[in-house]
């Protein structure tokens, strides 16, 4: 008679395409991006690497899902602000929040952006505000601005744990006071400030 096998091997084991986002999730907030390999992931499921593309392409692809799944949170709530300055301000700190939340979270979406394979949540959610070119701009400003400064303060805390920041690297003051709590929050008041004063302008051309 044959014993058992304690550890059965996982081939009958079905996986979903939100279950591989879960894991890619976790993997990222564990080793970070560069260490998120379609292999490692598989490991993580107990599947064969080949089982994760009949649900996502390429690792491209999982990238985007990923992102999508970071973003999703990011929108205009009952009671949110409802002119197009402070309904900017909201959504920023949101995505600043949302991008903090996963390890090179900021790099993630800005990948993904970028390839046009996401969607700014900031631009859906603007579009429910005022749905007009001046809308689209101040969502395009809000995005870069967040998705760069957290870009690069997920890049500073990453080389605090490596060690080589401080001493090795060369920081300015203002650099580092830029994506502090009050910085970021100032910054996000100087752009509401700006398109106040731009929606004064009335009549003033989109582009001057």
């Amino acid at each position: 008679m044959t014993a058992r096998d304690p550890n059965p091997p996982s081939r009958g084991l079905r996986r979903t395409k939100d279950d591989v986002v879960d894991a890619a999730l976790s993997v990222l907030d564990r080793v970070g991006l560069p260490d998120l390999s379609m292999r490692r992931l598989a490991e993580d499921l107990g599947v064969q690497p080949s089982a994760l593309y009949w649900h996502v392409a390429s690792k491209q692809e999982l990238l985007a899902a990923v992102s999508a799944r970071i973003l999703a949170p990011v929108a205009l709530r009952p009671g949110d602000p409802t002119d197009l300055g402070r309904a900017a301000v909201t959504l920023g700190h949101r995505l600043h929040d949302r991008l903090l939340a996963h390890r090179d979270g900021a790099e993630v979406v800005s990948s993904s952006l970028a390839l046009g394979l996401v969607d700014s949540p900031v631009h859906d959610a603007l579009r429910t505000v005022e749905d007009s070119p001046a809308a689209r701009v101040v969502a395009d400003a809000v995005t870069h601005y967040v998705v760069g400064v957290t870009f690069h303060e997920q890049q500073r805390r990453s080389a605090d744990a490596w060690g080589t920041a401080a001493s090795e690297v060369s920081l300015t003051a203002s650099s580092v006071d830029s994506t502090d709590d009050g910085g970021f929050a100032a910054a996000l008041a100087l752009i509401a400030a700006g398109i106040a004063a731009w929606q004064e302008s009335a009549g003033r051309p989109l582009d001057a």
